[in-house]
């Protein structure tokens, strides 16, 4: 798949809009590409931190990762809005919270070890990325992660 070059340009608790996704007047449609723009805060540790370092190399990984989603098709889409707010459609009214990414840091709840798959807050709409250094390997873990969760995937 084609890889674009990203900036990183989100400051702590700035939208970034991740990749287009449609919604409807009066009914949710189907996640695709060429309608709209849905935004997902991504929420970064303090500036200076060893955290934040961390965080910015993820975030083009994610980036790429929503790119690379939209060039295979909206199911795609779907599935990734879907784990992350346990709806495969944006409602008519958007979402409320907004969606928003923040970071998985070794020690944050309860974790001994460096996390290797994605987690969501579907309550709160949030995804929550481990700090992989590569992004095939954010890719990998984050198709397995979307490949073995159900129970969303009709909302």
């Amino acid at each position: 798949m084609a890889r674009r070059n990203t900036q990183l340009l989100a400051r702590s608790g700035a939208p970034c809009r991740v990749t287009k996704l449609s919604r409807a007047s009066g009914h949710g449609q189907p996640v695709h590409g060429e309608e709209g723009f849905h935004s997902f805060t991504i929420h970064l540790s303090s500036e200076g931190s060893n955290k934040r370092v961390a965080e910015e190399v993820v975030i083009p990984f994610w980036r790429d990762y929503l790119q690379d989603a939209e060039e295979e098709g909206p199911s795609k889409l779907q599935k990734i809005l879907a784990f992350a707010t346990g709806a495969s459609v944006v409602p008519p009214i958007g979402f409320s919270p907004s969606p928003s990414v923040e970071f998985i840091h070794k020690g944050d709840d309860d974790f001994s070890s460096t996390p290797l798959f994605p987690m969501a807050n579907t309550c709160i709409n949030c995804i929550k990325l481990p700090l992989h250094v590569s992004y095939q390997l954010l890719k990998e873990k984050f198709d397995f992660a979307l490949g073995n969760t159900y129970g969303f995937g009709r909302a």
